[in-house]
């Protein structure tokens, strides 16, 4: 059984987001507006399989539906070369945001993609009660990562002016093996 570090990072003022530098390529971040299953579990499986994001693989259909209809919650994706590069989901309770998920497709890694979406998904959780008026003025965005994230999400974190308060230990079966990534030896074969 592999044994993971998790940190929780967190901001308490939109003051302290500190925004990436703008990628060299063009990228179009926009809110998903229609609910797709099969597109939320494409995002997920292509971003997080080669860092054991497992939790969600096996939902239904239904249970997609029922996950992307919450209330307060939100997806947005940045494109790039007209295809998408990667995304940042939003969850919104009281007066949090939580960043459930984010992350790059395995080719998009390293272009200064990430930074930038980062900084545009924070900017969004800050301004929820704008699409939200159900919930409370933002006074704290936060998100959790762990030792099998990207080599470079801690960092990226921490970039963009979120400062870890809490840090556990937590035992992870699934990361005993290969990770899945999109399908097997999918992000193998990505060319660098």
């Amino acid at each position: 059984m592999t044994t993971s570090t998790l940190t929780y990072l967190e901001q308490t003022s939109p003051a302290e987001l500190r925004p990436a530098k703008e990628p060299q390529e063009p990228v179009d971040v926009r809110r998903v507006e229609e609910v797709s299953p099969e597109f939320a579990r494409f995002l997920y499986a292509s971003v997080g399989g080669d860092w054991y994001w497992t939790g969600k693989l096996a939902w239904t259909w239904d249970r997609w539906i029922e996950h992307l209809t919450r209330p307060a919650f939100e997806t947005w994706v940045a494109y790039a070369g007209g295809v998408p590069a990667g995304y940042i989901a939003l969850k919104g309770e009281g007066s949090e945001v939580e960043v459930e998920n984010f992350g790059l497709l395995p080719g998009f890694i390293g272009r200064g993609i990430g930074g930038h979406l980062l900084t545009v998904g924070l900017q969004q959780a800050w301004s929820f009660p704008e699409r939200h008026p159900e919930l409370s003025e933002v006074t704290r965005v936060w998100l959790h990562t762990n030792t099998l994230d990207g080599p470079n999400a801690l960092a990226n974190y921490k970039a963009r002016g979120l400062r870890p308060y809490k840090t556990e230990q937590e035992e992870r079966p699934e990361a005993d093996g290969p990770p899945p990534g999109p399908w097997p030896g999918a992000n193998r074969s990505v060319a660098r």
